[in-house]
């Protein structure tokens, strides 16, 4: 075999060739290695973005009436000091039983343990969000789909939704949107690796850091919020509900037909 020309001269022998060649194998591997790491933590937050905008619909937000009457007799900041200690409630119950799962740490699930932490984190914050909107009185635009979207790019954002913008939220039907939202999912995945920390220390350490992070984005939102609040006394009285009549076949004794909606038959000796 012909030595090398560009070994070294302690190199030109089958050996050190052997050795040469194992090492650059060695680091062929590592560096496809971290390329597959690095698309499958991509390919993580996509799944992880993708799931936060597909539930964001779904989340039940309540809407300022319902507000009212749970918590009567409140002021805006009141109602709204009620919204976010419930909140950090919900995400701090949402750290801790993650961390408690992994009280015996498996590191092949713990991908799936942040994964399901942020987004029952970003569940309960989206809620948050949306009804701090309905209790500053600035409701997005639109039904509840492209609500979703927008109370998703708020919580992206860090800041409310510009009603008076229209085009800030058609950038909630872009890759801008998804491309912000998978950084935020990183920062906060990055932020909950210590309620991953074995025998119940993570369950205390995510239930606070989750109630921190809560408060400081409630924060965030309500001082963008109360630039562009409307009162309520100057919002639109919401639409009253449609009354449904129930039909049926027979009038009750003594009632007419008149008032059923229902058309009978002529009987004898009426009047025609």
């Amino acid at each position: 075999m012909p030595a090398d020309q560009a070994a070294l001269p302690a190199e030109r022998h089958t050996g050190a060739l052997r050795e040469r060649g194992r090492a650059a194998t060695l680091a062929a591997r590592v560096g496809n290695g971290a390329r597959k790491g690095g698309a499958g933590a991509r390919s993580g937050l996509s799944w992880t973005a993708d799931r936060i905008i597909e539930n964001a619909p779904r989340i039940p937000v309540r809407d300022l009436a319902t507000l009212r009457r749970q918590f009567p007799g409140l002021t805006p900041e009141q109602l709204a000091d009620k919204l976010v200690a419930g909140a950090t409630k919900g995400t701090a119950t949402v750290g801790a039983g993650v961390g408690a799962a992994a009280m015996m740490p498996v590191p092949p699930a713990m991908p799936a343990e942040l994964a399901a932490e942020v987004i029952g984190v970003a569940s309960v914050e989206i809620k948050l969000v949306a009804e701090l909107h309905e209790v500053y009185g600035v409701r997005p635009q639109g039904g509840l789909h492209a609500r979703g979207l927008a109370y998703v790019q708020s919580w992206t954002q860090e800041r409310g939704v510009d009603i008076a913008q229209p085009a800030s939220l058609n950038l909630a039907l872009g890759g801008q949107m998804k491309r912000e939202l998978r950084q935020q999912i990183m920062k906060r995945t990055m932020r909950n690796l210590p309620s991953l920390t074995p025998f119940m220390i993570g369950a205390a350490v995510g239930a606070l850091m989750n109630r921190r992070d809560t408060a400081r984005l409630a924060v965030k939102i309500r001082q963008d919020l109360r630039r562009r609040q409307v009162p309520w006394d100057a919002l639109p009285d919401p639409a009253p509900a449609p009354v449904r009549k129930r039909l049926t076949g027979r009038a009750r004794p003594g009632q007419s037909r008149a008032g059923t909606g229902l058309i009978g038959r002529h009987e004898p000796g009426q009047d025609a």
